[in-house]
């Protein structure tokens, strides 16, 4: 199969096989998936701001265009030996999936497709046709864990050639994780905020993000996770009024939601119950909230969690692209969510 595991995917990219000349990065994380299709294209050699060498197309425009995606393939290139051809924004497209098999069938010569694409189901459609493909490869990517959010933290004190206090490092952990690009976004910010110290410390964090960091949007997801309309909205606005950034509530409630559907996934393999689950969990769950983790991983379902965890990193999508409408894009998502935990509780009840 060409693909890899989503820890795999780093090293790949770090020594592309030069056999490889269509490759599809997709996944949730949006972020993640638009900084690892930038280095693959880096990879290449071939200078990215030339468009005789490099053709940037949406994914969308290519599949209304039929064939375009075959011509632009099978173009010979004139100022170099190759041509790499950008598509993003890939999902369900059919006349896209049906123009990569036609490929895959009969290589291009000149080209390198590298296709950036949102979440894909297994088994069906474009990623199916790439994973089956010979010379072709599929990486997958999803939300950083901690170990990832390090490691983008390292990398941009790296470049300003700064350190970070252990104290200023926690709190700043638990306030980037739903997406690759947004996380390393506030990190530079902090590194230019801190410029000509050599050190970013707690206060500077406190100071950059204010008294509403993530963490202070705790009650809002609860109240998500409880499906408690109205605790919710309140918790929420309280928030937001005090100049609270409507990311911080979307990525605190991504956490959540990714940690409930990691002991799920455990708690259906294993047989054990959720009291079990939550008091094994690393890290440690805080003790206040153990009886809240519990009753939601008894009420969300692996398949529920994933629905949520979708809806909740198109948002994060949104956000970006309309920051003018983040806070009613980021409460609408989180109110949906809190719905469906309340319509879970209701039909375990009944």
């Amino acid at each position: 199969m060409a693909q890899k595991k989503a820890s795999e995917v780093d090293s790949w990219l770090a020594r592309p096989d030069a056999r490889v000349w269509l490759v599809l990065i997709y996944g949730p994380d949006r972020g993640l998936v638009a900084e690892r299709a930038r280095a693959f294209a880096v990879r290449t050699g071939l200078p990215l701001d030339d468009p005789f060498s490099v053709v940037k197309l949406d994914a969308g425009e290519a599949d209304r265009d039929e064939g375009r995606l075959l011509d632009e393939a099978r173009t010979v290139p004139m100022f170099s030996d190759r041509r790499l051809l950008w598509l993003r924004n890939a999902g369900a497209q059919k006349g896209l999936a049906e123009d990569v098999k036609a490929l895959l069938a009969e290589p291009p010569r000149d080209a390198i497709v590298l296709i950036e694409a949102g979440d894909l189901k297994k088994g069906v459609g474009l990623r199916n046709i790439v994973e089956a493909g010979d010379g072709a490869m599929a990486l997958p990517c999803y939300s950083d864990e901690a170990r990832d959010i390090d490691s983008v933290i390292d990398d941009e004190l790296g470049k300003a050639g700064m350190s970070m206090t252990l104290e200023a490092r926690q709190m700043l952990r638990r306030n980037l994780g739903g997406d690759r690009l947004a996380s390393r976004g506030e990190v530079a910010k902090l590194t230019l905020y801190a410029l000509g110290r050599g050190e970013i410390t707690l206060d500077d964090v406190q100071a950059l993000t204010g008294d509403v960091s993530g963490q202070s949007f705790d009650d809002a997801v609860d109240a998500v996770l409880a499906g408690q309309l109205d605790a919710f909205d309140t918790a929420f606005t309280r928030q937001c009024q005090a100049g609270g950034q409507p990311f911080l509530a979307l990525s605190g409630a991504m956490r959540q939601l990714q940690a409930l559907h990691a002991m799920r996934g455990t708690m259906d393999a294993d047989g054990r119950n959720a009291a079990a689950i939550v008091a094994a969990h690393k890290p440690p769950v805080f003790f206040t909230r153990r009886r809240l983790v519990e009753t939601a991983l008894q009420r969300w379902t692996t398949d529920a969690l994933a629905r949520a965890l979708t809806r909740l990193q198109a948002a994060i999508l949104q956000t970006r692209r309309r920051s003018d409408l983040a806070a009613s894009i980021a409460r609408q998502a989180l109110l949906g969510i809190a719905v469906e935990s309340a319509r879970l509780s209701n039909r375990r009840a009944g």
